[in-house]
């Protein structure tokens, strides 16, 4: 059993929610990157996903493409990413890491040779935005032989076949894209999250993580009495824009732990 696993079983047989956290790899700067990772895990993250930087994230909206753009401005790429995993598991073994990203730094890596440095480096499970089921056969094979979780996105959009395809290959947990547009864009519309989630779970026996769209304690606490776990990203980022870079791991701290709170209440 994978730690993504592990977590995920574990907050069930508590009937608790999961909270995963994004935030982009170098961002605001390089050496901020593994003190916001530790500071998401005080304030009672769960699983962390840490995006890897990316010119054209097309699944993106415009806060997580400025940290992008930064984190590209100070020159972080894919090796500078897992070589601030390895430094985070340096000081914690526990909570799982998921790599948010697209296909083109993995592919110029080569696939193999990035699935073995994951491994190395202590990464938990990948999320490529644009490797559709039915196109990463290879990679989702060495991914399991490597004992890494391959996480998909599911979207409103989804067809019952597409879901069972996912279903069929997803391991450690599937994101339920919440809306149609990009990370940080509309509001929900929990009536549609709570219809689409039992259609998932016909096919998809991991567990179901919720996000885009989500930015409050309150919104948090209605889509954890829907799904097993919570995302969120684009309003972590905006309270590390809003912060002094010597004040944005306390401030993203402070925010997180008020989301853990709201959906344990």
């Amino acid at each position: 059993m994978s730690r993504i696993q592990k977590t995920l079983s574990s907050l069930a047989a508590k009937h608790k929610k999961g909270l995963i956290p994004f935030i982009t790899a170098g961002d605001p700067t390089p050496q901020l990157t593994v003190p916001l990772m530790q500071a998401l895990v005080a304030g009672g993250a769960d699983i962390i996903e840490l995006g890897v930087p990316f010119s054209d994230p097309m699944a993106d909206g415009p806060v997580i493409q400025r940290a992008s753009e930064r984190a590209l401005a100070q020159g972080v790429g894919l090796h500078d990413v897992l070589q601030m995993v390895a430094q985070f598991r340096g000081s914690n073994q526990h909570t799982p890491v998921v790599l948010m990203g697209y296909a083109n730094p993995i592919e110029r890596m080569g696939v193999a040779r990035f699935v073995q440095e994951a491994a190395e480096a202590g990464v938990d499970g990948v999320l490529v935005v644009d490797y559709p089921p039915e196109e990463c056969t290879e990679f989702a094979a060495l991914m399991k032989a490597a004992g890494l979780d391959v996480i998909f996105l599911l979207a409103p959009t989804s067809t019952a076949e597409r879901i069972e395809q996912v279903g069929k290959i997803a391991s450690g947990y599937v994101y339920y894209v919440s809306l149609k547009g990009v990370t940080g864009s509309g509001s929900l519309d929990l009536e549609a999250v709570a219809a689409m989630i039992p259609k998932i779970r016909q096919h998809v026996k991991v567990p179901v993580g919720v996000g885009f769209g989500i930015r409050d304690g309150v919104t948090a606490r209605k889509i954890g009495a829907l799904a097993d776990a919570v995302v969120i990203g684009s309003r972590i980022i905006e309270e590390i824009e809003r912060s002094p870079q010597a004040q944005a791991p306390a401030a993203v701290e402070s925010f997180t732990a008020s989301i853990r709170l709201a959906l344990d209440q």
